[in-house]
């Protein structure tokens, strides 16, 4: 069953669209991450869902309701905001049932779901503190709390975790997560960050100028990219990118005579290869080190394959040196064939 469904939705402001035609539906007690970068309208589908933002066409759905030209009070979903939109002047006690006590829910019912917000979040010790008092990471527990207390069958969160340290990130990351499965909660949401969406969704959607490029599990959006987008914003590294040339009657990596390519048959084609699946080898595309990038449990080599750079992921510290000559390959079962001028999935060489 569907808890939310958007049919065709967009948001134009004259002549931008923010979003333009995007049509989605989200499984009931499932966690949907949109994603992508700054501009692509990812808030404001959430908040066209959350009814913050009016549609210019299309409907929503949530569950068997139209909820299209509701107000957000009548929408009966409760939504944690980047800046947690806490009270300072109140305790974490009055913050987290501040939407309660405006709804005039009796007071033994408002105890209930308070006890039972905080025993999940670990806030007992905390409801006498002010937020000024709290730690960035229990402000958003709180913010959390205030989500629980509501008992909405939705929640939507826009970029909750951006202002935390990654230490704290990375905590709250599988505390969401764990928080949602633990609930059966329906979740829709927003970040650019590609870790938190790979980490924490069920599903995917990843949008660029305000339409969605692929809607898909986190292993099919990076096993399987839609488009040279799509396959270059998820991983990190980030995929490479190869240009081609005909060269003598072959293809070639662009400005290579020696780095030939025998997946295809013309150079009308964009390789994707990620950086983990590039190889060292004692004979394969030449290549020049350019630069070495020690992440700890591995190194990134930037190199050059005639006008093209590549990115290579190899174990640990790399005894390779700026500037040394190597030899690349790359399984033809890990290339990716994307059209080169429309940036569409051709397929892999499986």
């Amino acid at each position: 069953m569907s808890a939310i469904q958007l049919l065709n939705v967009s948001r134009h402001w004259g002549d931008v669209r923010a979003v333009d035609d995007v049509s989605f539906e989200v499984e009931q007690g499932t966690m949907l991450v949109l994603l992508g970068p700054s501009g692509c309208g990812k808030s404001t589908t959430l908040r066209l869902i959350a009814g913050l933002e009016s549609v210019t066409s299309g409907r929503i759905m949530i569950g068997e309701r139209d909820v299209t030209h509701l107000p957000p009070a009548q929408r009966q979903l409760a939504m944690v905001f980047q800046s947690y939109a806490l009270f300072p002047h109140l305790t974490v006690r009055e913050n987290i049932l501040f939407g309660l006590t405006v709804r005039k829910v009796p007071e033994a019912e408002r105890e209930k779901r308070l006890t039972r917000a905080v025993d999940i979040l670990g806030l007992s010790a905390l409801l006498q503190r002010k937020p000024g008092e709290l730690s960035g990471g229990q402000q958003q527990r709180v913010a959390l709390g205030r989500a629980l207390v509501a008992e909405a069958a939705v929640c939507l969160m826009d970029e909750p975790l951006s202002n935390l340290d990654a230490k704290l990130r990375h905590e709250m990351r599988r505390e969401i997560r764990a928080l949602q499965q633990t609930l059966g909660m329906t979740m829709v949401y927003v970040t650019h960050d590609q870790t938190e969406a790979m980490s924490m969704a069920d599903r995917i959607i990843l949008m660029q100028g305000g339409r969605i490029v692929q809607n898909a599990t986190p292993s099919e959006l990076y096993s399987r990219p839609a488009t040279t987008f799509a396959g270059n914003f998820i991983g990190t590294p980030p995929m490479n990118l190869v240009r081609l040339d005909d060269a003598r009657g072959s293809v070639c990596v662009a400005g290579s005579r020696s780095g030939k390519v025998g997946v295809v048959d013309s150079a009308n084609y964009v390789l994707g290869i990620r950086p983990e699946h590039v190889r060292i080898v004692p004979d394969g595309w030449r290549a020049v080190v350019e630069s070495v990038e020690y992440l700890g449990s591995s190194s990134v080599l930037g190199c050059r394959v005639g006008g093209e750079e590549l990115s290579v992921v190899v174990d640990g510290v790399s005894d390779i040196a700026v500037g040394a000559e190597i030899y690349l390959h790359c399984p033809d079962e890990h290339i990716h064939i994307f059209d080169a001028q429309t940036g569409e999935r051709r397929g892999t060489c499986r």
